[in-house]
């Protein structure tokens, strides 16, 4: 693998979700990471399976709770950059893998920790998912139509979002700081926060009255018909999001509305109105034929494109925004760079040689090499 990241050594212990799409963006960014399964008998509940979010790494399996197992984990330790888990707090603790178990033998070690409530407060024992964690910061309210219950937007500002996404950005400031001083710290990422830091944004209009109607009723949460989304003659949907009013401008020549008794843009008591006049000029053609009028404008239409047919955009195909790795689609590594280009991750490996390869060059002991790997 190449990229900024490129000699990282990250070891991550597996698990759901937030954790596993932490670690893929370090490798997507060039780490090396070496992912511990579970030995052992297995543990009741959801098992994933091997997809998107384990690609450009390797595997292994150690049962902690071994004494020996838990001592190769300590060697692969000595060697390594990064250490994530996604216990519950005082988990990693009981296995002897907590934080200060391993800066014992790794002063320099950054030990991220993936929580959804964090490691203190209440809640922080409790039992959670996304939808409980941005619940309570304040995301999951902003998300809904008017007069309608909040729609949890799938898992993505909990577990994605506000999670792994805090996990790597903390993860790589960490190692940072640890090139000035020198020294090891322990990154707490919680779900909790990271989805509330999402609407520092949201603070800010509310705090000068731009966002103080109920759910659904404000500016860039549908209540505004210039930034909505609209169903098109097929039944399939077009995006509208011409906030300023050149762009809106255009949205209504290209739409050949030219009404002098037309609602003000900018005027609330209008958007139903507008978005009655909107909706039924949308309805007279298929989206498709709505993403060619639109394409080479700025009236800020787009086509709601579901996650399975994004790749066929011009614009996706142009950027190469998305790849195949062993057959699956997925999105492409993100961001890009000019000097340090990251490379098309290639899947999971589980291939004993190459790990064994890659725990040399990491300088394991070979006879923990020949445990790991047997």
């Amino acid at each position: 693998m190449t990229g900024p990241l490129r000699g990282v050594k990250v070891v991550e212990m597996a698990g759901l979700a937030p954790a596993p799409f932490g670690c893929m963006i370090l490798a997507d960014l060039g780490a090396e990471v070496l992912r511990v399964d579970r030995g052992g008998a297995p543990a009741p509940g959801l098992t994933p399976p091997d997809g998107p979010l384990d690609r450009g790494k390797h595997t292994i399996a150690l049962n902690v709770k071994d004494p020996v197992d838990r001592e190769t984990l300590y060697a692969l330790i000595e060697q390594a950059d990064v250490f994530v888990e996604g216990y519950r707090p005082g988990v990693a603790e009981r296995l002897g893998i907590g934080p200060e178990d391993l800066a014992a033998r790794n002063p320099r070690l950054i030990y991220g920790r993936m929580t959804g409530w964090g490691q203190d407060g209440p809640l922080a024992p409790r039992a959670g998912h996304d939808i409980n964690y941005i619940a309570i910061s304040g995301a999951l309210d902003l998300v809904g139509r008017a007069g309608e219950r909040p729609v949890p937007p799938g898992n993505i500002l909990g577990d994605f979002a506000g999670g792994g996404m805090l996990l790597a950005l903390g993860v790589i400031s960490a190692l940072y700081e640890r090139a000035q001083s020198g020294k090891g710290e322990v990154v707490d990422a919680a779900m909790v926060d990271g989805s509330a830091l999402l609407t520092a944004f949201m603070h800010g209009m509310h705090n000068v009255g731009l966002w103080n109607a109920p759910r659904g009723e404000n500016p860039l949460d549908s209540g505004a018909a210039f930034y909505d989304t609209y169903e098109c003659a097929d039944g399939k949907h077009v995006a509208v999001g011409c906030v300023e009013p050149q762009f809106y401008a255009q949205l209504l020549t290209i739409l050949d509305i030219d009404d002098p008794e037309l609602p003000s843009q900018l005027d609330p008591t209008g958007w139903p109105r507008l978005k009655e006049i909107l909706g039924a000029k949308f309805k007279e053609r298929p989206r498709d034929e709505w993403s060619l009028l639109f394409a080479d404008s700025d009236a800020c239409v787009s086509p709601v494109l579901s996650p399975w047919e994004a790749h066929e955009h011009p614009h996706n195909q142009a950027r190469n925004a998305f790849i195949e790795i062993d057959g699956l689609r997925q999105p492409a590594p993100a961001p890009r760079f000019t000097r340090s280009p990251t490379t098309t991750p290639t899947g999971l490996s589980k291939d004993p040689e190459q790990t064994r390869n890659l725990l040399s060059t990491w300088g394991v002991p070979a006879e923990a090499i020949s445990r790991i790997t047997s």
